[in-house]
């Protein structure tokens, strides 16, 4: 098991053993900007070396794709789950946008296997970041004249995420490699190392949420259990239909299977306050987020190996 998942374990049983351990929020801050930064800056490092024409077929079926995401799950959500309309277009809204810490321990697996993938994969987390927001706001509220537009387009678009992930991935595709070069010892060589504090904490986050478990019943278990092998499979074979490596695949279903927990609570606040975003934590953070990093990410590689022959 790579040694960044060993940290998140750590976190997960200080959390739930109450200990006292913490990490300033401050150094959280600084971690997930790094973070961020680091995957989009690698992107588009390696963007700026081929042509962007060429990726543009992939870039239109991976907005389907999340825009296709939480229209499948909102139903199952508020007719079999019997949530309440906003709780569950918040949860699918949640399903439908990615989460890049997932993304990040999915890329230092495959470091270690030695595999290789597309150097535009960021590319994709960016996009993913925003169809399925859209989707669960407008499953939420409809097309409402009492919507802040403006305030959600702000949210989403001028998140910290999107910003941090897209500025990356601007600054390294108009760079290029060579300029890059000396700033790599601060986000290339230690991207492992931030991962590995960046996912103590959300051990010690998922802890928190596992009180919500008790008041929440046996549903949301078995959807954020259930829910993305499904989807992580679709991810994966669609990846295969556009022409991706199975490394490449792989990320993509893991894209598909992982569920956003910063983006999405952010723009729900604003657009849907009425959703109980206790509900939309639970699950993703608390159930969704230590499958895939355990179980998940070795699963969906599996899908790639055996999709591609």
């Amino acid at each position: 098991m790579d040694p960044v998942i060993w940290f998140f374990l750590l976190g997960l049983i200080a959390g739930l053993l109450r200990s006292d351990l913490r990490l300033p929020p401050a150094i959280y801050e600084l971690l997930s900007m790094l973070l961020l930064l680091t995957i989009g800056l690698k992107g588009g490092v390696e963007l700026a070396q081929q042509p962007f024409a060429g990726v543009l077929p992939q870039m239109v079926a991976v907005i389907a794709m999340g825009i296709t995401l939480p229209l499948l799950l909102f139903p199952v959500l508020l007719y079999v789950g019997r949530f309440k309309r906003p709780d569950a277009a918040s949860i699918a809204a949640h399903y439908g946008s990615v989460s890049v810490a997932t993304y990040a321990v999915a890329v230092a697996y495959l470091g270690n296997k030695g595999v290789s993938f597309e150097a535009h994969m960021p590319l994709f987390v960016v996009l993913l970041e925003m169809p399925g927001l859209i989707v669960g706001i407008l499953l939420a509220r409809g097309l409402s004249s009492g919507m802040r537009w403006g305030a959600l387009a702000h949210e989403i678009f001028l998140g910290k995420s999107m910003v941090l992930l897209l500025g990356g991935l601007l600054i390294g595709w108009a760079t290029g490699p060579e300029a890059m070069a000396p700033l790599e010892p601060l986000f290339f060589d230690l991207f492992k190392g931030v991962l590995a504090l960046f996912l103590l904490e959300m051990g010690l986050i998922a802890a928190s949420q596992a009180q919500s478990l008790r008041q929440y019943g046996l549903f949301l278990v078995a959807f954020g259990l259930l829910v993305p092998v499904p989807l992580a499979a679709a991810g994966t074979a669609l990846g295969w239909a556009i022409g991706l490596s199975p490394g490449g695949s792989m990320l993509l279903g893991v894209l598909a299977g992982s569920c956003s927990y910063i983006a999405a609570p952010a723009a729900m606040r604003i657009a849907v306050p009425q959703a109980n975003p206790t509900l939309s934590l639970t699950v993703s953070l608390g159930i969704t987020f230590p499958f895939n990093i355990f179980f998940g990410i070795p699963l969906y590689h599996l899908m790639a190996n055996t999709i591609h022959g």
